[in-house]
């Protein structure tokens, strides 16, 4: 379904990817594991459209993404719920997820609103509500199930547990999983290293803007240097 080959994407002249290559399949849960600054959240930027890699290739059902706007990825079925959600604080509920359809004008918006309250029971109860005033986990609902309002067939995730007491956390993670079982093929970016492994079916280490490391999430999570640097054994 994604594939990205030999990526380099700089900041200016700062080199933030090196050569990156990976793959997500369809129906998969991919995680990319790394710490602070390893380049994370710069693979689903230059997914997304948001960045532009100087070298190499981003390619979704065949066809390459390298260069299209990021208004024109959506419409191509992938969606980013990005680092710290940014929610449009002073929409309601509703309005925040109205404007994830934005590109839509098929007639079943309505449904899948219904289909965002059910995966997200809290957000029908505070649908009146300016965003703003919501919890950090209600926030971070919010930004998934807008995401999930233009119907991506790939939604890039980052950083979802950020900031969320461990039960909340739970609950996200639970939510993701349900996602992915109904269709939906998940890239998602994590500092909560056990949690991503625990629903995710492969991943990929990146380190300095580097892959280092890839296999499946239990290969991972058995594998020494991972064990040691993002699981705290």
């Amino acid at each position: 379904m994604l594939a990205l080959e030999a990526l380099d994407v700089y900041y200016g002249e700062i080199h933030a990817l090196r050569g990156v290559a990976l793959e997500v399949r369809g129906g998969e849960i991919v995680t990319l594991l790394g710490n602070n600054g390893a380049g994370k959240s710069t693979t689903l930027k230059t997914i997304s459209g948001l960045l532009v890699p100087r070298h190499g290739s981003v390619v979704f059902d065949g066809s390459a993404l390298t260069g299209v706007p990021a208004h024109e990825v959506v419409a191509r079925g992938i969606a980013h719920v990005p680092e710290g959600r940014r929610i449009f604080n002073r929409l309601t509920v509703r309005e925040n997820l109205t404007m994830g359809a934005y590109l839509r004008t098929d007639a079943d918006i309505d449904a899948d609103l219904d289909r965002a309250f059910e995966l997200f029971p809290r957000l029908k109860e505070r649908i009146s509500q300016v965003a703003g005033t919501l919890s950090g986990g209600e926030q971070q609902m919010l930004a998934i199930a807008r995401a999930l309002m233009a119907r991506p067939r790939l939604l890039l995730l980052d950083e979802p547990s950020m900031g969320l007491a461990p039960v909340l956390v739970e609950q996200i993670f639970t939510t993701i999983g349900s996602i992915n079982r109904q269709g939906t093929t998940i890239l998602l970016v994590e500092q909560n290293a056990a949690m991503a492994l625990s629903i995710a079916h492969r991943g990929y280490v990146l380190e300095t803007g580097a892959v280092v490391l890839s296999g499946t999430a239990g290969q991972l999570a058995e594998n020494e240097r991972v064990r040691h640097a993002y699981l705290g054994e």
